[in-house]
């Protein structure tokens, strides 16, 4: 069964807790503390399989965990750290929140692999809380608690052009004539039940096809399965609109147009923008010579910009002619692929709490700024300053938070250092 969604609950692992223990060995009767680190909990990945090209594996499991890291142990063991899981999906796979339906990662293009929630840190064990007036500490840290976020999978086919049209119009026809496609083709109304992906091969170059099947009036709201599929247009640069030119089944071809293009324009006004091909199906049935409804149609949308091209999807009339139209269009186009952007941070959720932070001059080191508190410490916790992502993150953090207003209150200046937890960075507006 072919499934393009799926919500799903993803859980990162919690970092294991730091250990309290004492070093005690023959002769050494008062060892000073031992006690390791916790390890660090495992991380949720999510990774693009190209031998996938459904969700189904997610439609019969709901949870999904990262292992937790162990605690630490004496003579300063540290506690393994817990194993990543990591969660194959087809390319073109969007990750959403599911609460806000934003966009968490869209598994395409460059975007192969991406940590979506990491694992929480292991706690520090009593051995580095001893001081020279506390020679005895009794106390080490816990781990950093797991991440929990449910999560909506939506698979959106990666395509060039998208062929949409009302049901049995022929689309299933022409992808099968003019790709290596080979889709169910019978005359009954939605023969096709997922979308279609097909490679158009001509001289200088080639692009994918994709044939969208489901589109009745009412699909933006639901009716009949347009909505199951709209959003598999969303990727397309170049749409064809396919219409019965004969009608066959006593369809108005012009009327099937605009109500298609309302759908569009309904669900994303972006995909109804889109430059537009009109493919008039079926002249081959056409039976009154002195009627030619493909000139009513020409006159209709022609003047608007939009070419109409008469083809017959069974003898292959018209087809070469329309499939090099379309390349030249693509071709002038930037041949860059629709990616959508990313609008919701896990980390968000996690640092965002209201906890205290303090900003204050070094009194020891000129020109430093020092930043700390529970809010600081939890954000460097789940942020991995190393990759480009989370390096974002960390800058968007300290602006959204006010600390870079309370560093300015406080007298930093270009050039000074700021000092976090172990990081140290030289401020610059």
């Amino acid at each position: 069964m072919f499934a393009d969604r799926a919500k799903i609950i993803i859980r990162s692992g919690k970092g294991g807790d730091g250990h309290v223990s004492f070093r005690r060995e023959l002769f050494v009767p008062d060892g000073g503390p031992d006690g390791g680190d916790g390890g660090k909990g495992g991380d949720v990945i999510f990774e693009v399989d190209k031998g996938l090209n459904t969700l189904t594996d997610y439609r019969h499991r709901r949870k999904y965990a990262a292992q937790d890291g162990q605690e630490g142990g004496r003579r300063n063991c540290h506690g393994k750290s817990g194993e990543d899981i990591i969660l194959k999906v087809p390319e073109g796979t969007v990750i959403k929140d599911a609460g806000s339906g934003k966009v968490i990662a869209d598994m395409s293009a460059d975007n192969q692999r991406q940590v979506v929630l990491q694992g929480g840190k292991g706690g520090i064990g009593n051995q580095h809380f001893a001081t020279s007036t506390m020679q005895v500490p009794k106390y080490a840290k816990p781990g950093q608690p797991a991440q929990e976020l449910e999560v909506q999978l939506e698979l959106k086919v990666i395509a060039d052009v998208g062929l949409v049209g009302f049901p049995n119009v022929g689309k299933s026809t022409l992808l099968s004539r003019v790709t290596n496609a080979q889709p169910k083709i019978a005359n009954y109304h939605f023969t096709t039940l997922t979308p279609n992906l097909g490679v158009v091969d001509l001289d200088g170059g080639g692009f994918v096809i994709a044939d969208i099947p489901g589109l009745i009036e009412g699909a933006s709201e639901g009716v009949g399965l347009g909505l199951d599929f709209l959003r598999h247009i969303e990727r397309t640069k170049v749409i064809i609109h396919m219409v019965d030119a004969a009608s066959v089944e006593g369809r108005d071809p012009i009327a099937d147009i605009y109500a298609i293009n309302k759908e569009l324009e309904a669900y994303n006004p972006g995909i109804a923008a889109r430059p537009q091909v009109i493919a008039a199906n079926k002249i081959d049935a056409i039976w009154d010579p002195e009627e030619n409804p493909v000139k009513a149609i020409q006159e209709e949308f022609e003047p608007k910009g939009i070419r109409v091209f008469p083809i017959s999807a069974v003898s292959g009339q018209g087809l070469k002619e329309l499939m090099y139209y379309i390349k030249e269009i693509l071709d002038t186009m930037e041949d860059k692929p629709v990616v959508f952007a990313q609008e919701f941070f896990p980390e968000d959720m996690f640092v965002r709490e209201n906890l205290p932070y303090t900003v204050e001059k070094s009194p020891e080191e000129a020109n430093t700024y020092i930043v700390e508190g529970p809010r600081i410490e939890k954000m460097l916790g789940y942020t991995n300053l190393d990759s480009e992502k989370g390096f974002a993150f960390f800058q968007r953090f300290l602006k959204d938070t006010g600390i870079l207003d309370d560093l300015e209150k406080a007298g930093i200046q270009e050039g000074d250092t700021v000092r976090m937890y172990g990081l140290a960075f030289e401020y610059y507006k």
